[in-house]
């Protein structure tokens, strides 16, 4: 291990001499850097925990020196690292990278960057993976309790991506790392900076971060396979890139005023799953997976008593899917081949007025609006003939109120509701024997509830008590799409709703901090898949279920130069799949992919000036999994994937005082180990980087 981690060095030294030739580099060391909060406040949204500091994880936030210390290039692992959020793998042949928070899944958790909704209006199904990290300032996640002011859709929470913000006159800042396989051999890069720039009336700042995975390695203990030979997991390529500019204005001390523009591209292969038969697998890659966004914050003071807080957006959504003959991924002759390009676009706002009606009462009323449109066709093969193109267009609004009530100085009471509404205006679609036709058009509305009494008996000390019921409407693949000519349509299908309940708090023993909660979520008319007496699938609000569990981080400052840090969280789900209609069956069916048991826990040591040394740990228990249908029609199995813990350990020597170098490496004893059926997941992992700050 201490050669491997040696090489490490050599590789990132050689990036130092390289940089450290430049004139640039020369100017940015003459400068001290100064420890500030760079998260864009007019981008988040309201959670319950503090921020964290340096490489401190908090209940609901990771920073960005968290993210960077731990190797967390993307969403969907630097999230994890969050207790009650789990990180998972589709399988399949989408090769999606997937988060749970407290066992609600990406439909039923959205997106956000900087406040601003991610949704892919066709089905919803976001890839974290294609998120990069480098360039944020945090990730926050409201666990359960989402407020109703920032929008539909969250019956299990929500998750925030918050950019950057300049705070120095001039702010320079680049960052690149070097990632390696399990013998230190090239897996790829990672690379990010911004400039940006600060005023007492206006700031400008413009980020990128790319993320370039040429391959990752399995572990040496995998045993190869007639699909998987080990070593280099086969098409497991993938490319991301996101660049983020704003510029605003700060005309006083309460008022501000920002204009954003936000382009993130990725393209991404799919490896094969390694014990099915090849002849069953689907070849499919994504030359592109894109998102593009235009969208201004603001917040402005109306007198003393009231501030009115918008936001406006443009997003383009577009992905091109490709399926080929076989693995080679050089033909389309086949009529299992095919292209299937996405255009979607989608453009809303919200406006948000909070009136305080006297020192300890205010009252907030906001509207949401978002109009989403999907267009689809399809070129299939052999005869390579394209489709008509397919559109739909929907409406989303909702209203809501919230009233934030001081009962003392030691007691607060919250409370809020909301009514979501949904106007399907086109839903088309298109088969050989219809030709281009439209599903009927459904509308629906759904109310939404939350309170919350939050209790500070002393400083040291803060309580909670919550509960939520918010609902969630089903995509347009939920509702109409056929999967290839196996599924029936359900214009009818109803949200589902998720009611929500929280105890927790915070206490700090001397040096220690304990933050906790314990939860239980009910679950009703949630979907499920049934089977029709023609043999086809159809969705229907069958489903109920039951999660409950808790979390707990434990923080403490031991000496001056150590820290340490861990989280733990259980998770358990019960999932009742109900009575369908008569004559319609239901496959054997169990919740997948959060196991009940996961946890994260490191050490941070500076035994010297400019030297940091961090050993963590991450452990998970069994997570059930389930086996593909088979070509012989055999039912798929449902089995539990095994525990797994692994180690890692990153090592930061600054150079200068506004230069480090890093070295680390992941799953450093090489455990071979699964998230989902037929998918192993990455052996070691080695990185070494050197970031500059001016």
């Amino acid at each position: 291990m201490g050669g491997i981690i040696l090489r490490a060095c050599l590789l990132a030294s050689a990036c130092i001499a390289t940089l450290a030739s430049s004139p640039a580099f020369a100017q940015a060391i003459t400068a001290p850097v100064e420890e500030r909060d760079s998260s864009f406040a007019l981008g988040q949204i309201v959670v319950t925990g503090q921020r964290p500091e340096g490489v401190s994880i908090g209940i609901d936030t990771i920073g960005s020196q968290a993210m960077a210390t731990f190797n967390r290039n993307t969403l969907d692992d630097a999230a994890t690292l969050i207790p009650g959020v789990v990180a998972g793998n589709s399988g399949g042949s989408r090769n999606e990278r997937l988060l749970f928070v407290r066992g609600f899944d990406r439909f039923q958790v959205p997106l956000s960057i900087d406040g601003i909704r991610v949704y892919l209006p066709a089905d919803n199904r976001l890839d974290y993976g294609r998120f990069v990290t480098p360039d944020l300032a945090e990730i926050q996640v409201a666990k359960g309790y989402a407020s109703v002011l920032d929008g539909p859709g969250a019956m299990g929470g929500a998750v925030n991506l918050v950019t950057r913000k300049p705070t120095q006159p001039l702010e320079v800042e680049a960052r690149g790392t070097l990632n390696l396989g399990r013998n230190a051999d090239y897996n790829g890069y990672t690379v990010s900076g911004l400039i940006g720039t600060r005023h007492d009336k206006w700031y400008a700042m413009v980020s990128y971060a790319r993320n370039f995975q040429d391959h990752w390695d399995l572990s040496g203990d995998f045993t190869p396979t007639a699909n998987e030979d080990g070593g280099k997991r086969d098409l497991s390529r993938s490319r991301d890139w996101r660049v983020n500019a704003k510029i605003g204005l700060t005309p006083n001390a309460t008022d501000e005023y920002s204009i954003s523009y936000l382009r993130q591209e990725g393209s991404k292969n799919a490896p094969l799953h390694v014990t099915e038969p090849i002849a069953t697998q689907r070849n499919w890659s994504w030359p592109y997976w894109n998102i593009e966004s235009v969208y201004f914050l603001s917040t402005t003071a109306l007198g003393d008593m009231a501030t009115l807080k918008t936001r406006a957006y443009y997003n383009t959504l577009d992905n091109l899917l490709r399926a080929f003959d076989d693995r080679t991924q050089t033909s389309q002759t086949r009529p299992r081949a095919f292209n299937s390009p996405y255009a979607d676009k989608a453009y809303g706002g919200s406006a948000e007025l909070a009136v305080q009606a006297s020192g300890s009462d205010t009252m907030s009323l906001a509207l949401f609006y978002r109009r989403d449109e999907h267009n689809e066709t399809q070129q299939s093969f052999p005869a390579g003939t394209w489709e008509p193109n397919q559109k739909s267009v929907e409406d989303m609004w909702s209203i809501a109120a919230e009233n934030k009530l001081a009962l003392s100085s030691q007691l607060r009471f919250t409370v809020g509701a909301s009514y979501d509404w949904r106007d399907l205006d086109r839903a088309e679609e298109y088969s050989q024997a219809s030709g281009l036709f439209s599903y009927p058009l459904r509308s629906a509305g759904a109310w939404n509830a939350q309170g919350r009494i939050d209790w500070t008996p002393d400083p040291a000390t803060t309580l909670h008590a919550s509960i939520s019921s918010r609902a969630r409407f089903p995509t347009l693949f939920e509702r109409f799409s056929s999967q290839f000519g196996t599924a029936v349509a359900n214009p009818d299908l109803k949200a589902e709703r998720g009611t929500n309940f929280e105890l927790g708090g915070t206490r700090d023993f001397g040096i220690v901090n304990v933050t906790a909660a314990l939860f239980y979520s009910h679950l009703d008319d949630a979907l499920v898949s049934v089977r029709t007496p023609a043999n086809l699938n159809r969705r229907e609000n069958f489903g109920s279920a039951d999660y409950y569990g808790g979390e707990i981080s434990i923080t403490a400052r031991i000496t001056p130069t150590l820290d340490a840090g861990v989280n733990y969280s259980y998770i358990h789900r019960d999932f009742d799949v109900g009575t369908p209609a008569s004559g319609d069956l239901i496959r054997p069916f169990a919740l997948t992919d959060v196991p009940d048991h996961k946890g994260f826990a490191y050490v941070s040591w500076r035994p010297l000036e400019g030297l940091e040394i961090v050993p963590n740990l991450e452990f998970a228990s069994d997570r059930t999994t389930v086996t593909p249908a088979s070509a012989n029609g055999l039912s798929p199995v449902y089995y539990d994937t095994g525990s797994y813990v692994t180690a890692g350990l990153t090592i930061d020597y600054a150079i200068l005082p506004q230069v480090t170098l890093s070295v680390g490496g992941r799953n450093l004893f090489d455990r071979n180990y699964v998230l989902t059926d037929g998918f192993p997941e990455p052996g070691r992992t080695l990185f070494a980087s050197i970031r500059a700050r001016y």
